[in-house]
C-alpha cells in the first residue's frame, strides 16, 4: 500500500490540466472507458436483468419501474425484487453484486480517480451502483438537485456516469451547471439535495445549462454537489446509463454508526468471482 500513490502518478490516465478543470468546473469527460465488446456485454446484461433472465439475486437488487406520466413523483416504488419482464425499468441498484458491472467499477482509471479525490491510502466503497434508464419516447424528468444524503456522517463526493446508449439532448442526457459544486450544499437542512422551483430558476437559468452529450461507452466524472438534471426521452432511442457513487469506506450512518456500501477498492474488496451467482 505504501507505493499506491506513486503508482497512480506514474500510470496516470488524467493530466494535471484535466484535474484542474475537474476541481474548477465540477466535472470532466473521461473519454471512452468501455471497449466495444465490454459495452455490448453490459448492454446485454442489463437487458437480461430487466427481462428477468439473468442469473442474479433479484431479492438483493433495488428496482424501480419508470413513471407512466414522465413526472418524477409518479415513478414506481423503489424496492427489492423483480417487478416483471419489461425494458421500462427506471432504476436498478446494487449492481456491484453482478460480476460484469463490478469489473467495470474496478477499472484502474476509477481507482486512480478515487485515490486523487479521497487519498491514495483510503479504502473505497460504493454508495450506490445504479442503472439509470430513459426508455424510448418515455423516461422520467429529473428535477435540478445535488447528490447528497443527510443521514451519512460525510458526503460521498464523486460519481462516474457511463453512457450505454447515445446520450443526447433529445433523449434526456444529463444537464449540469458548470462550477456549481463550489457553492457548497445549497439546502443543508433538507433530507435531499433537490431544489425548489424558485431555487432552480435562480441557480440553473436556461442560459447556463450545459448538456452532457456522450457516445456509448463514454464516461463523465461528476462532483456530487454539481447541480444536475435530465429531461424525459423525446426520441426513439433509449438512454441507458450506469452510474457509480464512490465514497470513503469509513462513511457511517448517523443513526446507528454502521458503515454503508460495498467495498470496491482496498482490503476486503468484492471480486467478480466472489459475486458470481
Amino acid at each position: 500500500m505504501a507505493n499506491i500513490h506513486k503508482l497512480f502518478v506514474e500510470e496516470s490516465h488524467l493530466s494535471e490540466e484535466q484535474w484542474e478543470q475537474y476541481f474548477r468546473d465540477g466535472y470532466i469527460r473521461l473519454g471512452k472507458v468501455l471497449e466495444a465488446d465490454e459495452l455490448q456485454q453490459l448492454q446485454s446484461r442489463i437487458d437480461a436483468i430487466m427481462l428477468g433472465t439473468a442469473d442474479v439475486d433479484y431479492d438483493r437488487m433495488l428496482m424501480q419501474l419508470d413513471s407512466t406520466t414522465g413526472e418524477y413523483g409518479d415513478a414506481g416504488e423503489m424496492s427489492r425484487g423483480h417487478k416483471g419482464a419489461t425494458l421500462d425499468y427506471r432504476k436498478i441498484q446494487e449492481l456491484e453484486f453482478d460480476p460484469l458491472f463490478l469489473a467495470f467499477m474496478q477499472k484502474p482509471i476509477f481507482r486512480e480517480v478515487c485515490a486523487r479525490v479521497y487519498g491514495g491510502h483510503t479504502s473505497i466503497s460504493s454508495f450506490r451502483a445504479m442503472f439509470m434508464n430513459k426508455p424510448a419516447n418515455k423516461g422520467t424528468f429529473l428535477p435540478w438537485h445535488q447528490d447528497r444524503w443527510s443521514h451519512l456522517d460525510r458526503d460521498p463526493l464523486i460519481t462516474v456516469w457511463a453512457a450505454l446508449d447515445p446520450a443526447t439532448k433529445e433523449n434526456g442526457c444529463v444537464q449540469i451547471i458548470r462550477g456549481s459544486h463550489a457553492w457548497g450544499v445549497i439546502n443543508p437542512g433538507h433530507g435531499s439535495g433537490f431544489l425548489s422551483p424558485e431555487q432552480a430558476a435562480e441557480y440553473a437559468p436556461p442560459e447556463d445549462v450545459i448538456y452532457c452529450e456522450l457516445e456509448p461507452g463514454e464516461v463523465i466524472l461528476l462532483h456530487n454537489w454539481l447541480l444536475h438534471s435530465s429531461d424525459k426521452n423525446h426520441s426513439t432511442v433509449s438512454r441507458r446509463a450506469f452510474s457509480v457513487c464512490y465514497m470513503d469506506s469509513r462513511t457511517k450512518r448517523l443513526d446507528n454508526g454502521e458503515e454503508v456500501g460495498s467495498r470496491i477498492f482496498g482490503e476486503g474488496a468484492l471480486s467478480p468471482e466472489a459475486v458470481t451467482a
